[in-house]
């Protein structure tokens, strides 16, 4: 699960996500696939 403040990036369109409420979806995704941890 994404955590506050935890900054995720697209690693296919270079697109970034900051979390500011931490939910119960263990993943965010972008482009059709899983963000990562920048």
């Amino acid at each position: 699960m994404a955590q506050l403040g935890e900054v995720l990036v697209c690693e296919l369109c270079g697109n970034e996500v900051t979390v500011t409420k931490a939910g119960g979806n263990p993943e965010i995704h972008c482009c059709g696939q899983a963000m990562k941890k920048k």
